[in-house]
Formats: C-alpha cells, sequence, structure tokens
C-alpha cells in the first residue's frame, strides 16, 4: 500500500491525462457533428468513408474514457480504503464515485448510439450532444470547482466553459482532419473547414474568458504566477496555448485564401496534425495543475521573484562529482552497517527502502551530485545538437552518426540519475523502481536509446520506411510531456517549484522539437526547410538550461 501512495501522484496525473484527452475528443466529436451537419446530408463514398472514420473515433475515444476513469475509480479506491482503512461499501457515498459513474454511464451511451444507430438523424446526432454535456458536467463535479467553499456553483460554470472550449478546439481537430482526408471535393473540404474554423474560434473565446475568471479566483495576484507550481504550469500552459494559436492562425489565413475547385488545403492538414500532437501535450499540462493546490491556497512557502531569478540567472557548470560515498544514502548505508557489527543476529539495516513511502535522504553533496549529471547532460545534448545542424549544412557527411551521441546520454543517465540504485547503489534495479522518480529516470533513458537508435539507423539508410522516421519526433515530443509531468522527491514546495522552472521550459521545448521534426519529414521543402532548422535550436536551448540547472 506505502507504495500504491508513493506512486498516487505520478500514476493520477498520468491516468487524468488520458481522461482529459479522451473527453476532449469525445465531446468534441460530437459538437464537430452538429457543426458539421452538411457533410452527412452529402451522399457518396466519400461521406461514408467519413462516417466510418468519425464511427471510429467516437467509440474509441467514448471506450478510452470508460477505460481510464474506471482505472482512476480504482485507484483512488484503493488508497482510500488502504490509507483511511475503510471497506469498500464505505466509500461508495463518496463524490468522486458519483461522478466517476455518471461520466462512464454518459460515454457507455455515447458508444451506443454510435454502434447501434446511424448518425445522418439529427435526433441521434442531439443525443449525442445531450450525452456529452453530461459527460462535461460529471468531469466539472470532480475539478477543483466543485471543492470550492466560496463561489462553488460560479466556478463550476467556468471549470464547464473552460473544457467546453478545448473540447470544441482541440477535441474536434481529429474529425476536422479526417474531412480533409475523406473528402475528395475542395470545395466540400473548404466548406468543412469554415464551419470548423468558426467553432475553434468559440472554443478559443471560451478558453479566454474562463481563463480570466479562473486567474482571479485560483491565482489571485501576479507573484503566485511565478511564486507557486500552480501559477508556473498555468504560464507553461499559456505559453503553449499561443503556440497552438499560432498555428491555427497560419490555418485560418490559409483557409480563408483558398478558393476554386483546386485550392491547395494540404498546408492546413499538416498543421492541422501538428496542433493535435501539441494539443495533447496541453491537455497532460493541464491534467498536472489539476494535480496542484490553488495558487490562492498555497499562503506559505512561496518563491519570490529574486529567488526565482537568482536561480535561474547563468552560474558556472558542476563539471567535478562529489564522491559517491558522502552521499546520504549511501553515508547513512555505512553508518547503519558500522552499528550493525555489535549485534549479527538482527537483519540489516536498509537506509532507504523504495515504495515505503518516505522520500530519500538528502543532503549538500546529492544536490551536487544532481546538479553535475545535469550539467553534463546539458554538454551532450548541446554536443547533439551542433552536430545535426552541422549535417544540415550537408558539408559534413560524417556528421549524420550524431544520433549515436543519445545513447552515451541514455548511458549516462541510466547509470548516473539515481546513486542509491545498481550498479552504484545497494538498491537492485527492479526493487528500484517501486520509487516514482526512479521509474521516471530510467523510462526516460529508455525513451532516448529508442529514439537514438531508430534515428541512427534512419540517418545512415539502414531504415527506410515512413514508421521508422518517426519514431525520433513521436519520442521526443513524449519526453517533452513526460519533463512536463515530472516530479523529484522533495517535500519543500519552494525548492519543488525552483526546479520546475527549469524542467517547465524543457518540456515545452522537447514538445516543439518533436513536431517540428514531423513538419520536416512531412512536409514538403517550403515548410520543412525552416522546420529542419527549428528542433536541433530546441536542442541547443535544452543543453543551455541543463547546463546552468541548479537545485540550490
Amino acid at each position: 500500500m506505502n507504495l500504491l501512495i508513493d506512486l498516487f501522484g505520478y500514476l493520477s496525473v498520468l491516468l487524468q491525462g488520458f481522461d482529459m484527452v479522451a473527453q476532449a475528443v469525445l465531446v468534441g466529436s460530437a459538437m464537430f457533428l452538429l457543426f458539421e451537419a452538411d457533410i452527412l446530408g452529402q451522399p457518396g463514398t466519400a461521406t461514408a468513408a467519413f462516417l466510418q472514420g468519425a464511427d471510429r473515433v467516437l467509440a474509441l475515444s467514448a471506450l478510452a474514457a470508460v477505460i481510464v476513469v474506471l482505472a482512476g475509480l480504482a485507484l483512488n479506491e484503493a488508497v482510500l480504503m488502504g490509507s483511511l482503512s475503510l471497506n469498500f461499501t464505505d466509500t461508495l457515498d463518496a463524490d468522486f464515485i458519483r461522478a466517476g459513474t455518471v461520466k462512464i454511464a454518459a460515454a457507455l451511451g455515447m458508444l451506443a448510439v454510435v454502434t447501434l444507430r446511424p448518425r445522418r438523424s439529427f435526433a441521434n446526432r442531439l443525443a449525442l450532444g445531450v450525452l456529452a454535456a453530461i459527460v462535461l458536467a460529471a468531469a466539472v463535479a470532480g475539478s477543483h470547482a466543485a471543492a470550492r467553499l466560496n463561489d462553488r456553483m460560479l466556478m463550476m460554470l467556468v471549470t464547464g466553459a473552460h473544457e467546453a472550449g478545448a473540447a470544441l478546439w482541440l477535441g474536434g481537430l481529429p474529425l476536422f482532419l479526417l474531412t480533409l482526408e475523406a473528402l475528395p471535393a475542395s470545395g466540400a473540404k473548404l466548406g468543412a473547414s469554415h464551419r470548423y474554423s468558426a467553432m475553434s474560434i468559440a472554443g478559443v473565446g471560451l478558453i479566454a474568458l474562463s481563463a480570466l475568471a479562473i486567474f482571479f479566483e485560483y491565482i489571485g495576484e501576479p507573484s503566485a504566477l511565478y511564486g507557486t507550481s500552480y501559477g508556473a504550469m498555468a504560464v507553461t500552459k499559456t505559453v503553449m496555448l499561443g503556440i497552438l494559436l499560432l498555428l491555427g492562425l497560419r490555418n485560418f489565413r490559409v483557409i480563408r485564401a483558398a478558393s476554386g475547385p483546386n485550392a491547395d488545403l494540404a498546408p492546413v492538414q499538416r498543421f492541422a496534425t501538428v496542433e493535435i500532437g501539441i494539443g495533447l501535450a496541453v491537455l497532460f499540462l493541464a491534467a498536472s495543475i489539476t494535480s496542484q493546490p490553488p495558487a490562492v491556497d498555497q499562503l506559505s512557502d512561496r518563491a519570490s521573484f529574486h529567488e526565482v531569478l537568482e536561480r535561474q540567472w547563468p552560474q558556472p557548470p558542476r563539471l567535478q562529482s562529489p564522491d559517491h560515498a558522502t552521499l546520504a544514502i549511501p553515508a547513512l548505508q555505512a553508518k547503519l552497517d558500522a552499528e550493525r557489527k555489535n549485534d549479527q543476529t538482527d537483519a540489516r539495516p536498509q537506509a532507504f527502502v523504495p515504495g515505503a513511502g518516505l522520500p530519500p535522504p538528502r543532503n549538500a553533496q546529492d544536490i551536487a551530485w544532481s546538479e553535475y549529471n545535469h550539467n553534463w547532460a546539458g554538454i551532450l545534448l548541446i554536443l547533439i545538437a551542433l552536430a545535426a545542424l552541422l549535417e544540415r549544412t550537408g558539408k559534413a557527411p560524417w556528421a549524420r552518426n550524431w544520433p549515436l551521441l543519445f545513447m552515451l546520454l541514455a548511458a549516462f543517465v541510466f547509470f548516473r540519475s539515481d546513486p542509491e540504485v545498481w550498479p552504484s547503489g545497494d538498491i537492485g534495479i527492479f526493487e528500484s523502481l517501486r520509487d516514482a522518480e526512479v521509474f521516471q529516470h530510467k523510462l526516460a533513458a529508455l525513451l532516448v536509446a529508442a529514439f537514438a537508435f531508430f534515428e541512427w539507423a534512419v540517418r545512415t539508410g539502414r531504415l527506410r520506411s515512413m514508421a521508422a522516421q518517426l519514431v525520433f519526433p513521436f519520442l521526443t515530443a513524449a519526453g517533452g510531456v513526460l519533463l512536463m509531468t515530472h516530479s523529484h522527491a522533495i517535500s519543500s514546495a519552494k525548492q519543488q517549484l525552483l526546479i520546475e522552472w527549469s524542467h517547465l521550459p524543457m518540456g515545452v521545448l522537447g514538445v516543439v522539437a518533436g513536431w517540428s521534426r514531423w513538419l520536416e519529414i512531412k512536409a514538403p521543402e517550403s515548410d520543412g526547410k525552416w522546420a529542419g532548422w527549428v528542433w536541433p535550436i530546441c536542442f541547443v536551448l535544452i543543453g543551455l538550461l541543463l547546463l546552468n540547472y541548479r537545485e540550490a
């Protein structure tokens, strides 16, 4: 049970992220069908293909919502029962159980409408819309707004508007992309594009207006934007939404400028795909925000502007590692072993047991160890990015082997990130995975090694398939999302925040780098050329942030 409690925070963020994605697509798809009723009235195989695709999107998102909500309920039930010693029946009246049950029922209802009845009739589309509204209402019932003591109903309406806006804009993107792929006539595509533009503008408006209310109710003052984790994540989310708005504006201008039967909407299709990818990252970041208390409720342990600026101010990197024996866990283990010599009958005491429910001990040498790791990782990443830029010039063919340097980075992260774990420490590798931070580090190392191999094979011509080429951008973007949801085993909220101010921008740059590389692969020379320069520059910036990383 202690293990589950240790992992609860990170697992709940991941489940909440998947829940938000499934919910946005489910609700957004239902709204899209209401907005795009003209498509359903057109005869032909193109409309049939669109309907089949829409069925799949709705069915899969409804099924995903049911599975994720069930998993979340099971996780919360287990932690609640274990931490409070309650029986299962004692927890059935909990608000989150009721809200989750309603959400599951509504999602199953949408699944039934999609699988049992045709979507051409207005009544069936209206039924999907009503059930989608119930899904949203159930989601709001489990949000921060439902737990407020003041302005509860107002903030529930605001939260509902915020999530509805995300569904209209981001959740409608998959079916919009489907119309561009399924409809053969440019005129039909153009009409659908105009209607989706209106739908997405409405979504952006809802997000913007509700964000103002959320700022005043949950953040309260400008200093909370940089002084609390909730505020820092809100700023990061705003930056990513700004990137999405730029992409949406580009598509809007292309759609408005397009005319005639031969209008080229391929750029809109490409950038809509990028919008989906970055939108996924925004939704996971939103899930991470919900794991934090609102900034107005964190009145102590805030960081001042001076403290944030001082931590981010450039300093010489730490290039020398402390002695492993001076770290908190090895030093404590040595002390315990020495005390045990007097009584060999006792089992060997462990200085730290992963999953036992306690944070690992840390001292100044642990901080120095972590800073050394991050700083050297920054150096390696800058070298990788410079080699990629050198290959981009076309004047150094040997530089195409730059992905192999990622293997070195992966090995460095795997063996150095957690000194209490094998081979540096006494804790076994599988036992160590019970600790959430160690698990995230090992997962990151595996991701880096995977995309290093695939990108090297692509660059050297060993793999030529499109699937192999897309491994690098997808895993890079996924790594960015992991950085934004990454947590450290530090009890101080202020110290957590000061670390997040380096991790959050790295996460944004990772997402941008991944989708820039995707655009380079998928786009013709016009878009691919500039995108091919963006992602290595993002890596350089991430490397500089790592080079300046500090924990004290």
